[in-house]
This record gives C-alpha cells, structure tokens and sequence, in this order.
C-alpha cells in the first residue's frame, strides 16, 4: 500500500470499524511522525504503521513508532528478528507478513504476536514461491500456533468467508481501499484501478523484489528487457528511482509503477472507506447464511 495508505485511509478505516494502517514504505522518518499525529487526532480507535524492514531509514523509522508510542506495528520485507523484541519491550503488537509456511515459523520463532500470510495474488512487493492465498493459508496454519491473517486476493465478504472456512483468524485487504475517496493514491491510478479487467496485472521484477503492476508501458518495457536478456543492473537501471511514486502517487500512467493485486478485475467504483467496508460485512453476512440449510 505504499503511496495509498496515509493516515487519511488509516483512520479512515480505523473510524468505519476495521484497523487502519499507514504504509509508511514510502516516508521519511519526520513524514512518518506527521502522519501518526494527524491520524491521532482523526481517529480515537486502534490504528498501526505498516513497516519494510528493509528500508535504509528503519532505525530512524523505529524511533519514530516508539516516541509517538504507536501500539500496533505490521512489519514486512525483511527479517522479524531484527526488531521484534524492541518494539515488543514497548507493548507493542507486532505483526509479520510472511509468503511461506518457512518463513512464518521464522516469524514465529522471532516472537510475533500473529503472522499475515499473504499470497501470490496480492498486489506490491510479492513471494518469490508464487504461492496463492488458497493454497498458503492452511500451510501456515498448519505450521504455527499463534494467528494467521490471510491477505492476497481478498476484496470481498465472500473472500473473507472462505478465508474463515481456512481457518484464518481474520483478513488484511489492501487493493481494494487504493480505489478509496481516502486513499492517498492519484486519481489517474485509481481510475486505471478501476478499469482494469481480468489479466490486467502479472508479477515481475522477481530478480530485485517480486512485485504485481498494472500492465501499462513501464510493465512492457521490463518484458522487452527480459527478452533481450537483460541482467540485474540493467533491470535496475531501467526501474531507477522514485518508479512508484511516480505512477501511484503522481499519476503518471504510462512511465510509472504501478502495484495492484489481481482482485483489481473485481473493483468497479471510487467509494469512501466507510462505505466499502459496510458492503463487504454486508457481503460476508449473506454468503454466511447462504451456506446455512434449512
């Protein structure tokens, strides 16, 4: 959700009943703090901030979260060992996105308090094992005894049953909210969000971190550089700086990166948070009773 969840969509979801998270992949340390105040003074409900352990400020990052005394913290993209323990010492609650059952045992054994498996239909930075979320979920489940978040393709009250009749303790849903009126996101990219049809995104880039675009000039121009044979840094050099930002957050649709999960096809309509969030509960309630005989 980087470039889509500010502390507008955070507490935004946060007010309509669900936790609202900041993306905080895509900010500066002093960019993060702004963000955590302004959604203190939006939201009197739990939120958290959603953390790329990889990112090169992560301590600056950190400090951040621990001197505004962030409850909830959802980290990713690196190892849990590294900062669990910290943030637990402050009472946090510390969440890791996991892609495999291996990974989430390391998790675990890192002391989490519960893992997101996230599957290979998801949006942003993606498994490398391309597994989905149908066949990841009751693997992690399986693995581990503390709770299982499914993610990765759940945009729905029916998707969020099914990942109920797995045996997930709840859900996380991201590509759904970026084509949210909170949402931090360009009008241009939730527009192309919302045309998008079936086969509209794929993973690539798995050679630097795998991640799900939008197939738009930039995402052929990677295709034609595979085709041509093209190493690492050449894939580097095309990618460059500031790709991300610059389709997602600026809007440009032709050079720009951008990341949406394949439940994209689904999204028909720009709604507000409160509204979205009503009609999947709704959603979830009906197909419950469906499956209910008489």
């Amino acid at each position: 959700m980087i470039w889509n969840s500010g502390w507008k969509l955070a507490a935004a979801s946060s007010n309509a009943g669900i936790l609202g998270l900041i993306g905080a992949g895509s900010m500066y340390p002093e960019v993060l703090r702004e963000h955590i105040l302004k959604c203190k003074a939006a939201t009197k409900k739990p939120f958290g901030v959603n953390i790329p352990l990889l990112y090169p400020d992560i301590e600056q990052l950190i400090q951040v979260i621990l001197d505004e005394a962030v409850k909830i913290v959802f980290t990713s993209a690196g190892n849990p060992a590294s900062w669990t323990a910290q943030l637990k010492s402050h009472g946090i609650v510390v969440v890791h996105v996991v892609s495999s059952a291996k990974f989430a045992l390391k998790a675990q054994n890192a002391g989490v308090d519960a893992v997101v498996a996230e599957g290979f239909e998801a949006g942003g930075h993606n498994g490398r094992e391309e597994t989905t979320t149908l066949a990841l979920v009751p693997q992690v489940i399986n693995a581990l005894n503390i709770p299982v978040i499914a993610a990765g393709g759940i945009a729905s009250g029916r998707a969020m049953l099914a990942m109920e009749a797995l045996g997930a303790d709840g859900v996380q849903i991201g590509s759904r909210f970026v084509a949210s009126v909170e949402s931090s996101a360009h009008d241009n990219f939730k527009h192309m969000v919302v045309n998008a049809n079936e086969g509209d995104t794929q993973l690539t880039l798995k050679e630097l971190a795998p991640v799900r675009l939008l197939k738009n000039k930039f995402f052929h121009d990677i295709q034609d550089l595979y085709r041509r044979g093209g190493t690492t840094d050449d894939l580097k050099a095309l990618l460059g700086r500031a790709r991300a930002k610059r389709g997602m957050f600026e809007g440009d649709l032709v050079e720009g990166e951008l990341e949406i999960g394949q439940v994209a096809g689904q999204i028909n309509a720009i709604k507000p948070v409160a509204e979205i969030v009503t009609e999947i509960l709704s959603e979830y309630d009906i197909a419950k009773k469906s499956l209910i005989k008489p």
